[in-house]
Parts: structure tokens; sequence; C-alpha cells
């Protein structure tokens, strides 16, 4: 895959987020003005991830029936539409409809990072994997410098209307620029696409893995949905375009992380998982500072967003390569818990916050670390009757084979 093709694939990947994590820097504004509690805010956040959750399971499937570029402007053309109704939205239930459509259908992650996948080199994925899912945090984090300007100059509606026109021009660019896929087998049928998702969940590299993407996103929510409420607050009281420009610090953390696709073709992703869990837990020391230093807290975010970044690689990584056959549907499924941990960080942090103030978010965000770190020590302990059971490249290299096996079966029935 040339570097333009992986370029367009990021930067669908960060438009698409960001129609999701757009409105954590304007929650305040937004949340006041469509007639929410501070309390409540974080469900404007949550809605999006709870229709990231449904899309997760009954579209990325989809990605292993038909052909995934014509799938992907489909899915930016019905994000477009979403995002134009929370822009026009005159009430609390439209904006969610808006941002609840929008975040079904932004699942066009999923399936851009599954396509980088299938075109790629086996020794190159690991690589593209990483450029690809580096716009995922892109559109993250530079949509809170983009949405924080926008909304002070023009409101937070302007955030998704850009957004929407953003889509459109993707979905178009996308269907004249990138190739369709050559698969070298007949795909499987739509439900039994979906029907294979709930074996993923008996297996052991794919629930560990998927665990660590739970609480690793749970944490992560923690910090940026919660993240505008302090400094919104006083003593630093900073306004939209201030908070967001944040967002830059965690976009040279992860940006940092660019080389973990290359850790994790040389085969070194679960020695590098731990070290970066490790080092999440650390960065919250710094994060917790928030009220007494800014810049203590841009250090945090700028470890906090590079651990982040090469564990979501890593794991992706690793699941791709025990499961070449379907990768739409692996990526879908583990995106599942992702999507289930940042649910749970938006919706918690800022209840917690109310009551306890960043302190107590601080520590809800470090528990969520120590809960990934955890189960990846867990995972690394001999188990009965196994040789080397801490090597998930080793695991990944048993799924293929089992998983092949599997389909040779499914044919000649």
């Amino acid at each position: 895959m040339d570097a333009w093709r992986r370029l367009l694939l990021a930067v669908v990947c960060g438009v698409a987020v960001a129609s999701i994590y757009a409105a954590q820097p304007i929650l305040e504004p937004m949340g006041h003005d469509l007639g929410l509690s501070p309390g409540l805010a974080g469900w404007i956040v949550a809605t999006g991830q709870f229709g990231y959750l449904a899309g997760l399971v009954l579209l990325v499937p989809l990605g292993d029936v038909v052909d995934r570029r014509r799938l992907i402007a489909v899915h930016l053309a019905v994000t477009a539409a979403g995002m134009i109704l929370t822009a026009s939205a005159s009430a609390a239930w439209v904006a969610f409809a808006g941002l609840a459509t929008a975040g079904v259908f932004a699942v066009v992650v999923q399936t851009t990072v599954a396509y980088a996948a299938s075109v790629s080199l086996p020794a190159e994925r690991g690589r593209n994997i990483g450029v690809v899912t580096s716009g995922v945090v892109v559109g993250i984090l530079g949509a809170r410098v983009a949405t924080g300007t926008l909304a002070e100059v023009w409101g937070w509606r302007s955030v998704y209307v850009v957004l929407a026109v953003l889509s459109l021009g993707l979905a178009v660019l996308v269907l004249a620029v990138l190739p369709s896929e050559e698969r070298p087998s007949r795909p499987a049928g739509y439900g039994r696409a979906v029907a294979s998702i709930g074996g993923l969940f008996g297996q052991r590299l794919f629930l560990t893995r998927g665990l660590i993407a739970f609480f690793l996103f749970a944490s992560f929510g923690t910090l940026w949905s919660g993240l505008s409420l302090p400094l919104a607050a006083d003593p630093w009281q900073l306004s939209e375009s201030q908070i967001g420009l944040f967002g830059i610090a965690g976009l040279a953390g992860a940006l940092g992380a660019a080389r973990a696709g290359r850790w994790a073709d040389a085969g070194r992703a679960v020695p590098v998982t731990g070290l970066a869990l490790t080092l999440l837990i650390v960065s919250w020391a710094a994060v917790a500072r928030l009220p007494s230093s800014l810049w203590l807290l841009t250090v945090g975010i700028v470890l906090l967003d590079f651990a982040v970044q090469v564990v979501h690689v890593s794991n992706q990584h690793l699941l791709t390569t025990a499961h070449p056959d379907r990768i739409s549907s692996v990526i879908g499924s583990y995106m599942v818990f992702y999507s289930l941990g940042s649910a749970l960080g938006a919706a918690a942090t800022t209840a917690v916050f109310s009551a306890h103030g960043w302190a107590g978010s601080s520590l809800l965000g470090a528990a969520f670390a120590a809960c990934a770190l955890a189960v990846w020590a867990i995972d690394r302990r001999p188990s009965p009757g196994s040789a080397n059971p801490g090597s998930q490249e080793a695991g990944a290299r048993q799924e293929r084979e089992r998983a092949r096996a599997a389909d040779r079966a499914g044919r000649a029935l």
C-alpha cells in the first residue's frame, strides 16, 4: 500500500471517530444549550459510544461479505446525515438521535482498518495498521483543538456541520481513489459472519486482548471526557479553544507511538504491551496534578496517549494475524470492548468529578489502567500443560491455524 492511500485511510478514521468525540471539549455549552444538567453531560459522548457498540455487532461483519471500499463510502455518507441532525437539534433527544446514528456508522473506522490489513503484505501489516489507526487518535485528539476554536467563533453546532461536509467529501474520494479488494476465497455469508463473533469470546487471545482494551479505553475516556470540566472551573477558567489546545499534547503522544506497528511486526507486541500499561499508570500521577500545574498535566497527557496507542496497535496486530480470513469480524468484536470501556469512562468521569473532584477522576483512571495491567500479567502466568503460555504471538499463530481448520471443515460441509 502506498503512502497516499495510507494517509487517506488514516484521514477517514480520524473524521469518523471525531464525530463521536467532538463533543468532549464543548460539553458545557452543548449541554447547557440542550437543557442537560452537568452530571448528565457525559451522556452526550456516551450516546455515540453505545451507537458505536451496536454498529460493531451489526455492521462491521458486513466487511467480510461485501466490498469494503464501497462499504466505507456508504458509512461515511450516513455518518454525515447523523452530524447534520445533531447540528440542527433544538432538543436533547434530537441531538442524541443524531449522535447515536453517527455512532452506529462511525464503525467505518473498523472497516477501514480491516481494509488496510487485508491489502497489506504480511511483513507490512503492523506498519500499515499503525499508520491507519493513528488517524483514530488524531481524530479524537486533533478534533479537540478544532472543536474548541470552531465552537468559540461560530458555536458548537458549526463543529457538526464541518464534520458532515468532510464525511461526504471523503466518501466521494474513497470511491475514486481506492481499489476494490481481491479476495482469495468466496466470502462467508452475513449470518455466518455475525454468528462467528460468539465463538471468538471463548478464545484466550481474543478475550485477553479485549479485556485489556476495555480497561485501556475506560482510562482514556476518563481523561478526555472529564478534562474540560476542571479546566473550565476555578482556578484556571479556560475557554473552549484553550481547553482544545491540550489535544495537541495528546496528539504528540499518539504520534510518538508510530513505531508500535513495527515493534509488533518484530514480534515484541506482548512485552511492549506490559511496558506501555505500566507507563499508563504512571501518567495518571502527573495528570492528577491538574489543580496545581498545567505543565505536569501536559506531560501526563503525552505519556497517556503514547501508551494507549502502543497497546491498541499491538492488540489489533495480534488479532488480525490470528484471524486473517475474517479480519472485519475480529476487529469489530474486539472493538466492542473498546466501545464499552470508552462509554464507561465517559459516563463515570463526570459523575465522579461532581462528587469527588479531579482527584477522584484521576484515581478512577489509574484504577482502570491497573486493571488492564493485571489482565496482561495474569495472562503471562504459566498454565498447566502449556510450554510457553505467555507468548501471545505463539497464541496468535495457533489460533490462526485453528481458524483455517474450522473454515476448511465448514466448506467441506
